[in-house]
């Protein structure tokens, strides 16, 4: 069997244990409707590609769960990079606008220059491996609960963005195994619930 093949078996067997649909073929159509995310903003349309989704959704369209592989070719050199990435859009987030990401040596020399970021003094391990921010400190500050901001202190890596009723979860350049989406959708759904009790 072809490793294409072998991922599309294992991605059709998860989505029946997660209750989704699988769908193997290219979605790119949902490169536009993500455009206002920054991870899917930039470069262009062309070197974007969508790929191996599972989907759920409600009949309503007050819920919509989507997790997919994303592509693109960076730079001039067309450098290739991928990622699995969990979305989701639901009626039960009204967020600000975020941008959480790990954070490197470069944002701290920013923060020397005056470009801060949102620290949380209770949480110094949070502050020291993320770099959030937004337009309203505020408001981030009351969806990001205790309980987010210790997931986040344990876990490395990740990115997230939100903005209204959308929010995606993904680490960069890992296209992840059947087993590791799993984990993604549950780590996914467990940002989602904190962050909709600040609704």
């Amino acid at each position: 069997m072809s490793k294409r093949r072998s991922r599309q078996s294992e991605l059709s067997r998860l989505a029946t244990q997660l209750n989704m649909t699988y769908h193997a073929g290219e979605h790119n159509e949902l490169i536009s409707e993500l455009r206002d995310f920054r991870t899917f903003s930039k470069g262009f349309r062309r070197r974007k590609k969508i790929r191996h989704m599972l989907r759920r959704q409600d009949g309503m369209l007050d819920y919509d769960l989507r997790i997919f592989d994303f592509h693109r070719l960076k730079g001039k050199n067309k450098r290739p990079e991928s990622q699995t990435v969990f979305y989701l859009r639901s009626k039960d987030l009204v967020l600000p606008q975020f941008w959480l990401r790990p954070e490197t040596v470069l944002h701290k020399l920013g923060e020397l220059l005056g470009r801060g970021d949102i620290d949380f003094v209770r949480f110094p391990k949070f502050s020291g491996r993320y770099r959030l921010t937004g337009d309203d400190e505020v408001f981030i500050r009351h969806h990001f609960n205790d309980e987010l901001l210790h997931f986040f202190s344990v876990e490395k890596g990740w990115y997230a963005e939100g903005v209204g009723y959308y929010l995606i979860l993904f680490q960069k350049g890992k296209l992840l195994s059947a087993k590791k989406i799993k984990e993604l959708y549950e780590k996914g759904m467990y940002v989602y619930g904190e962050l909709a009790k600040g609704t």
